[in-house]
């Protein structure tokens, strides 16, 4: 593998699928993958990009010259997504599976199925509080999904965007979480909400990455990461190299693209989501993207229509914990010792940051659904109800020089301050 990032990015143009193509045929021709049995780590769909025209490059490139070409879905705890969506996904018919695209298979990613999974090494206790800066002190067993060692390459391909956890994704964060364990998957969410998402979102170099970086060091398999930055539903940027480095010119970029800055503080925000997002666990990014510009006091309305429930996965576990800001779980962390860390993390990323004392809590903004949820169960997981049927957009537009922001696609931009109280 050869140290360097081949590339090209920018973020007043686009690049189109030829472009793509020669930029993967010299970063391919440097990497020596000829007869190579390679699997490849794409995201789901609730992330934005061209993957049908990256399947499509990378295919033609590689199919002829390799003894396998797999895909595995980096779902996190995601649900597992069926053929067609899978289909969907890459832009192709459950018929060129077999006719177009025969060396193709693909394959959803289990997080909590041992059988599943192989521990690849241990984080130190030492290690993780010198890493956390003492926020967190607790070994962690780095586990992955074992398919992994059916191959002797991996090639991660995906977007970078600024991201609540790590700061931005893409990256090792293809493995951990993406097709990690459950421990490794739970330290990072929590470690992440212990820093808080505010201030750590839309960072390059973050605690947390350090983390994933030291996890992923584990791993003796040869890694190759094609990192995206996407403008639209279009490429604006492509990185081929190592992880670490691909990861470090995509969200050089990122930051550049993905990053709306505003001159003051909202104190109504309507925020739209996509239907992309198709549960509060994922459609929660709505709340994560605009935090840092909404007021103290303000009230964020994450308006979704579509979103019919809190969690496909986790949701039994968020109606038992509900909603609450972070300092709500470590003062009185005995009450959860059996709730993972990453539902946790969830939970205080949705609520947003606030204080808890003398057994008050006080959020800095009130979080109100606008959902198919029902109105009991917002009171029951501590959020705000709006009938969504109440909500006419039109309403909300225009009106930022009166502190009311619109957003008609939220999740993927961030939104910060000029002058942040809470950025580097």
């Amino acid at each position: 593998m050869l140290h360097m990032v081949i590339g090209k990015g920018s973020p007043s143009d686009l690049l189109n699928e030829a472009q793509v193509f020669n930029l993967c045929a010299q970063a391919f021709s440097l990497n020596h993958l000829d007869d190579r049995r390679i699997l490849a780590i794409i995201p789901d769909h609730t992330r934005t990009a061209p993957m049908d025209a990256m399947f499509r490059v990378v295919y033609k490139l590689l199919a002829a010259r390799v003894q396998a070409l797999h895909f595995l879905i980096a779902l996190g705890t995601h649900p597992p997504m069926s053929d067609r969506a899978i289909n969907e996904r890459v832009g192709i018919t459950q018929k060129e599976r077999t006719s177009k695209y025969p060396k193709a298979r693909f394959f959803n990613h289990y997080w909590k199925d041992p059988d599943q999974l192989r521990c690849i090494g241990t984080i130190s206790e030492d290690e993780v509080a010198d890493i956390s800066g003492g926020l967190l002190r607790q070994k962690v067993d780095v586990t992955i999904n074992k398919l992994i060692f059916d191959y002797d390459l991996l090639m991660i391909i995906g977007p970078t965007f600024p991201h609540e956890v790590v700061g931005f994704s893409g990256g090792n964060k293809y493995l951990f979480p993406g097709i990690g364990g459950q421990e490794i998957i739970d330290i990072l969410h929590w470690f992440g909400a212990l820093i808080t998402n505010p201030v750590i979102i839309g960072t390059k170099d973050t605690p947390v990455r350090k983390l994933v970086d030291k996890a992923a060091a584990f791993l003796l398999i040869e890694r190759i990461c094609l990192s995206l930055v996407v403008k639209g539903n279009d490429l604006a940027g492509l990185f081929v190299g190592t992880p670490e480095e691909a990861f470090a010119s995509a969200a050089d970029l990122s930051g550049k693209l993905h990053i709306i800055y505003k001159d003051h503080p909202f104190h109504r925000v309507l925020s739209c989501a996509p239907k992309m997002y198709d549960d509060l666990w994922t459609g929660g990014k709505c709340m994560y993207k605009l935090e840092p510009v909404v007021a103290d006091g303000g009230e964020l309305i994450i308006y979704a229509p579509n979103i019919t429930e809190i969690s496909v996965t986790h949701g039994a576990i968020i109606e038992k914990i509900g909603y609450h800001v972070r300092d709500y779980f470590i003062k009185q962390m005995d009450r959860f010792t059996d709730i993972p860390g990453g539902v946790m993390a969830h939970s205080t990323h949705v609520k947003g940051i606030g204080s808890f004392e003398n057994g008050v809590e006080k959020p800095r903004v009130k979080v109100v659904l606008a959902t198919q949820i029902p109105e009991d169960v917002c009171k029951k997981i501590n959020l705000g109800y709006c009938d969504p049927k109440l909500i006419n957009v039109d309403d909300w537009k225009n009106h930022e020089d009166e502190g009311v922001l619109y957003v008609p696609r939220a999740g993927e931009m961030l939104y910060r301050l000029k002058d942040d109280p809470f950025g580097p």
